[in-house]
């Protein structure tokens, strides 16, 4: 676990290190040389850096630490993917998950343990909240699975070439690691991912999306799950906080501010019976038709305590062709690694909730699927036909 009286480099972005170094009277350049040993050849000991002074090795060892949590758990599914499960300071535990296709291999990585904003499509917001993971903490998950997935010494070619911070927790409301964290996995002295293949996903933290222009230049995707605010606020609570349209005009904001041109991804959890309809997709075509951007769409995945249902084949494909024919670029996301729960909204791990909601709000929350919107229902129960 990381020592609370030494800092973590792990979690250590290049600027700070160097500033680190200027502090105590080194040579800058010495943060690429110790950086390209912890993230490219994976060298967690301070003694081994054979390229760098044995006076600053000692300093280095007297100060600082090269830690890593504990990864106690490891699931490998039918399909290729892997789930490891990580036991992190706050003494919760958290997942991650691997997931390789052809010609690349993506790395979901948790920000926090456990989710406060409670989406009622998702398993991780049902266990509450405890505490947000350090930048080392999310850094040594890239560490991890690269060196895992690579034989064990990381050193052949790089097995994780995409990462997305969609796994458990809002990676906006753990700002400032997650910055850093981004930040190091984009170093080209680190893990060198370019900034299409890092994506950060959010439920729409608004000041947070603004925050992040001179940030980072990472990619953006935005969980959006519903065409209208009545719907979104149902099953997605931080709707009534951040509406559609300023989550719309801060994501515009941010993408003007990058240096390339790159359309943030709108994700769309399809649930069978809640936001599934035609009548949905062509609200939601309407909704985007000045917002330039790429859909992912995500059918349900099923977990205990909820009582959503995964939407057919025939609505997942009748939702994607009026999306299409309105000309937006749409893909369906296939469902991977089901079978380890490490599906997207599956990921649960084990976290000591801090936010001390009671039993009562518990299953509340589990049922909230029976009553989403009946007038909604209602408006398209013709267009099911």
């Amino acid at each position: 676990m990381t020592s609370s009286r030494k800092t973590n480099l792990l979690g250590i972005s290049r600027p700070a290190l160097r500033d680190l170094f200027v502090e105590w009277g080194e040579k800058p350049f010495h943060a690429e040389q110790v950086m390209k040993w912890i993230h490219q050849r994976g060298v967690l000991e301070f003694a081994a850096m054979t390229d760098i002074s044995k006076a600053l090795r000692t300093r280095l060892e007297e100060r600082c630490t090269l830690s890593l949590p504990d990864f106690s758990q490891h699931h490998a599914s039918d399909d290729g993917s892997h789930k490891w499960v990580l036991e992190v300071a706050s003494g919760s535990k958290v997942e991650m998950v691997f997931i390789p296709e052809a010609g690349r291999g993506t790395l979901c990585v948790s920000s926090q343990a456990g989710c406060s904003l409670d989406c009622s499509f998702c398993a991780t917001g049902k266990q509450g909240f405890d505490s947000n993971l350090s930048a080392a903490e999310i850094v040594a998950q890239l560490w991890w699975a690269n060196r895992q997935l690579a034989g064990g010494d990381g050193r052949s070619e790089r097995a994780v070439s995409n990462v997305v911070m969609m796994g458990m927790g809002e990676p906006l409301l753990n700002f400032d690691n997650v910055m850093e964290a981004v930040q190091i996995m984009m170093d080209d002295c680190a893990y060198g991912l370019s900034k299409r293949k890092v994506t950060i996903s959010t439920s729409g933290v608004v000041p947070a999306i603004r925050n992040m222009r001179g940030r980072t230049d990472a990619s953006l995707a935005v969980s959006l799950h519903a065409p209208n605010d009545a719907l979104r606020s149902q099953i997605m609570p931080i709707n009534r906080k951040y509406p559609i349209a300023e989550l719309l005009d801060a994501v515009r904001s941010y993408m003007s501010s990058l240096s390339d041109k790159r359309l943030p991804v709108i994700e769309y959890t399809l649930i069978a019976g809640i936001n599934d309809h035609r009548q949905h997709a062509r609200d939601l075509a309407e909704l985007l038709a000045n917002f330039p951007c790429k859909i992912n769409l995500i059918p349900f995945n099923p977990f205990a305590l909820s009582d959503y249902k995964r939407p057919s084949g025939s609505a997942v494909s009748n939702f994607r062709q009026i999306l299409l024919q309105a000309g937006y670029t749409v893909t369906v996301r296939t469902t991977r690694a089901d079978d380890i729960g490490a599906a997207c909204g599956q990921l649960v791990g084990e976290v000591a909730d801090q936010t001390r909601r009671s039993a009562r709000h518990q299953k509340r929350a589990a049922g909230a699927a029976s009553g989403v919107l009946a007038t909604d229902k209602l408006r398209a129960s013709a267009d099911r036909l």
